[in-house]
This record gives structure tokens, C-alpha cells and sequence, in this order.
């Protein structure tokens, strides 16, 4: 190929390259539901439902506050400030209104994006953990989670939809006794987690509840995709005033940026996300 040739056609390329980065950023910014920076506080900084973090206890569901579980890390976060969970306790950070998650009973679809640093074999503390949860007012009738396993060595790292109980186990099988083909769950035997560095996880939910389209869960480690949820039924039978983002189960470590979108994100906007200089805080509207 000719010099005057090759040129045009690299200036094309890097064209077309930035129109699809502007294309795909523009598409983040309408899909973005939610988020939450950390910075100066626990509540959202974006929200299109409620911004409000919130604490359930024996007094009822009231707002969030620092404590001895729980700290905000001015400068301790992956981008500013961040959440450190200090040990394993109860103060769990819930979000909740139907403008955060979206959630319906015919077709649900949405993206859930956090950063966490931690060694999960020597931070967290026996039993599950699950640093990210979207809980209803039953587990039986659904339950989505990030968790680590039990007692694995070293733990396993899952992205988990399990949808109405009598879909999926009918027959009341102990979750840790499955096999992976049992669960509706991506499984990662060593997942990328440490002290040293920031891990980016995303989970997506395409289609859930709708009897007309295929439901697919999708995670994505720093990046890449690690695998997919297919071929089962998803119908979750939550009361939608219910639905809420719960953290930090049994979590011990940072956590930071958390967002939501709207729908079920692509790999080139996993990407992008993945790649944003200062965080999600370059999406705000």
C-alpha cells in the first residue's frame, strides 16, 4: 500500500475508533441509573431514584452512619474516597426505589458496576460473603448476589441469579454441596482479588421475567468477560417496593464507585467503563 494510502486509511480508522468511544459513552450516560462515589459520604451521589444509603437494624430501616464495621476512606478509594468494611458485622449499606434498580415483573434488564480490593483468604472471615446482594422481601422468590464461598481454598468467587426457588431447586439441595452445573451461577475458581490493587467487577441482567425473550446473566472481571447464566428460567416473584441493593454480607475490605445502569451492558461498554479515567462521575447527566 502506498504511503498516502496507508495514512488515510489509519486516519479513518482513529476516526471511526473515537466516533464508537463517543457513541458508547453517550449510551452509558442515558443507561446510568445510579451512583454512588464515596467520596463525602455514604448517600448517591446520582440517583434517579432515591440517593438516600440506608442501615436496617433492630430500630427498623434508618439512615446510614459510620461505625466500628463500617468507615469512609477519604482518599481510600479506587477513585477519591471509598467504603472499608473493617470485620464482619451487620451494617449492611441498602439502596432502594424503583427509579435505582428499575425492577419489574415482565422484563427486567439492568447492570450493576463496583470496584473492591481485598485478599478474600486472609480478609474475610469464615462463611459466605457477599459484597454485592439485590435482595425482594423473599429470598425464595429470588435472590442475585457477588459472593465468595465458604470454604473453598482458595475461595471461589460467584455471580449468582437464582430465581424462584421451585425453578431451580425444587428439591431443597444445600447450596454448597452443587455442583457448578446445579447452580445458576458463573463459579470462579481464582478470581483476580488482592491487597495490592483494585478489581473491577460488573454483573448484567437482560430479560429477567420475560416469558418471551431469553434471560442471560453476564460477569465481567476487569474487563473481560468471565462467563454467562443461560438456559434457565429466571422469573423472580419479588414485591417491586421490596427490591433493594444491599452491601457488604460478611464482607472485610474496600469497596468503591458503585453504579447502576438501566440495562444489560455490551462488551465494548464494559470496556469503556472499566477504562474511565476518574470513575463513573464522568457519566453524570
Amino acid at each position: 500500500m502506498k504511503p498516502k494510502l496507508l495514512l488515510s486509511s489509519l486516519c479513518v480508522a482513529l476516526l471511526s475508533s473515537g466516533a464508537v468511544h463517543a457513541q458508547n459513552t453517550t449510551a452509558l450516560k442515558q443507561a446510568l441509573t445510579f451512583h454512588a462515589s464515596f467520596d463525602t459520604g455514604f448517600d448517591a451521589d446520582f440517583s434517579r431514584g432515591d440517593k438516600a444509603a440506608l442501615s436496617r437494624g433492630k430500630q427498623g430501616t434508618v439512615p446510614l452512619v459510620a461505625n466500628d464495621e463500617l468507615k469512609l476512606v477519604p482518599d481510600g478509594g479506587r477513585f477519591g474516597g471509598g467504603l472499608h468494611f473493617t470485620k464482619k458485622g451487620g451494617t449492611q449499606p441498602r439502596f432502594k426505589g424503583a427509579g435505582v434498580l428499575g425492577y419489574n415483573a415482565t422484563n427486567w434488564s439492568a447492570s450493576v458496576s463496583v470496584w473492591l480490593k481485598l485478599d478474600p483468604d486472609k480478609d474475610l472471615a469464615p462463611g459466605y460473603c457477599d459484597p454485592v446482594q439485590i435482595v425482594g422481601d423473599d429470598t425464595k422468590k429470588g435472590f442475585i448476589f457477588l459472593e465468595w464461598s465458604k470454604d473453598d481454598a482458595p475461595r471461589h468467587f460467584r455471580f449468582a441469579i437464582r430465581p424462584k426457588i421451585e425453578l431451580w431447586n425444587p428439591t431443597g439441595i444445600d447450596w454448597a454441596k452443587m455442583t457448578a452445573a446445579q447452580r445458576p451461577a458463573v463459579n470462579i475458581e481464582r478470581a483476580p482479588f488482592s491487597r495490592e490493587a483494585w478489581t473491577h467487577a460488573v454483573f448484567s441482567l437482560e430479560n429477567l421475567n420475560d416469558k418471551t425473550k431469553k434471560p442471560v446473566g453476564r460477569l465481567w472481571l476487569n474487563g473481560k468477560l468471565m462467563g454467562t447464566i443461560e438456559n434457565w428460567d429466571l422469573t423472580l416473584g419479588w414485591n417491586p417496593e421490596a427490591v433493594a441493593l444491599v452491601l457488604g454480607a460478611s464482607y472485610v475490605g474496600h469497596l468503591d464507585d458503585l453504579a447502576v445502569f438501566n440495562r444489560a451492558l455490551t462488551d465494548a461498554e464494559v470496556t469503556l467503563l472499566h477504562g474511565l479515567k476518574t470513575g463513573v462521575r464522568e457519566l453524570h447527566p
